[in-house]
């Protein structure tokens, strides 16, 4: 009989990191059956993701609400997951990364004693609050797992140093997989150049994505200050801002930077767009974890916005710097970025530490050997 395998997710980020396994999985069908459950913690941008890599959907827990809590998500996560356990039986359940999702589907599976495989297991900022609720859910999470697919050797240090149940396999990153696969997909598309024809090819762009909860008030105000000021002194520059829909971020951004010629605040992008976009730019401000992990294969110099990251992999390897929200350091490392061409060039050139575009099979071979 051939093994059930439940992929559950329920995040734009999650899908991303999520498809190229469940494909690699798909062409080992005659020994398992993989199966996708979403819990639809995001909806909208979730749904491109599953249309752009094709992936069947075999359970939609449809729970996204208006000003929906964490508790809220918490709570019909576990309830609604309870049933497609029941349903499914599923021989293993994998989870990525860190999402309310990802907690709930793996304490939803040791509820049902079925084992867990946690996908880009192993990350760590050091800090219980940054990122909130993130860092307290992969930890919680490799608490619950059997198998734990860390991306890094960091992240398998992480885990070795820690009191965890089950097997660590060091795996690279499924985001450069699914990277690679979007990339080819999409860096000749003539109608995404036609969408984004507004960018100036004679003009530096800055790709800019912010929306992290634990910078919402003051510190977002500074970030976007920062911003204004960037493109002001610099007019050879040009902003794209694709803006999350939490009214925390909008209200903020487009007070400060809506009234600017070369500051293009866009509604949030597709997966495939995000790709083109990062393909165009010259410079990525984030505070994205994603992004910390894709720009350096498209040799984009990321600065992060952020006070911590879990990501230090890359702030090690020299494909990303942290900023934090302070106005005076985002400004002082972007300048450097735009105006000394070996800063630029140093970072640019750098090696991804994240994978080289092989993660998914590796996982499903380490798999096989398990269960077939």
């Amino acid at each position: 009989m051939k093994k059930k395998i439940l992929f559950i997710f329920g995040t734009r980020p999650e899908a991303i990191k999520m498809a190229p396994l469940v494909k690699a999985f798909q062409q080992e069908n005659e020994w398992c059956e993989p199966l996708v459950c979403l819990t639809a913690q995001h909806r909208q941008m979730l749904d491109q993701v599953i249309d752009f890599f094709g992936l069947p959907v075999h359970a939609d827990l449809n729970m996204m609400k208006p000003n929906q809590t964490l508790f809220h998500i918490t709570a019909d996560a576990l309830l609604g997951l309870e049933k497609v356990l029941d349903d499914m039986q599923p021989d293993l359940v994998i989870v990525q990364g860190d999402t309310t999702t990802a907690f709930t589907g793996a304490l939803a599976a040791f509820y049902k004693k079925i084992p867990v495989a946690h996908l880009e297991a192993g990350l760590r900022s050091g800090n219980h609050y940054s990122p909130f609720p993130e860092e307290i859910n992969r930890k919680l999470i490799g608490q619950i797992a059997d198998w734990h697919f860390a991306p890094t050797p960091l992240a398998v240090e992480n885990l070795q140093h820690k009191d965890i149940h089950g097997q660590v396999l060091l795996t690279g990153n499924t985001v450069i997989d699914a990277l690679l696969m979007g990339l080819d997909k999409v860096k000749d598309d003539k109608e995404l150049a036609a969408r984004f024809s507004f960018i100036d090819a004679s003009k530096k762009m800055i790709l800019v994505t912010g929306h992290r909860r634990e910078s919402f008030g003051q510190a977002f105000e500074d970030i976007c200050r920062s911003l204004l000021q960037l493109v002001e002194e610099n007019e050879d520059v040009q902003m794209v801002y694709p803006v999350h829909l939490n009214p925390n971020v909008r209200e903020p951004v487009f007070r400060l930077l809506g009234n600017h010629p070369r500051i293009h605040l866009i509604e949030p992008v597709d997966y495939p767009a995000m790709i083109w976009l990062m393909h165009a730019s010259y410079l990525i401000l984030t505070d994205s974890g994603g992004v910390q992990e894709e720009a350096p294969t498209l040799g984009k110099p990321v600065l992060v916005m952020r006070e911590v990251t879990e990501r230090t992999e890359g702030i090690a390897a020299g494909t990303a710097k942290l900023v934090g929200t302070n106005p005076d350091v985002i400004l002082s490392e972007a300048r450097k970025l735009l105006h000394d061409h070996e800063a630029y060039a140093a970072m640019a050139n750098a090696v991804n530490p994240y994978g080289d575009g092989t993660t998914s099979q590796t996982i499903v071979q380490f798999v096989k050997a398990q269960l077939a």
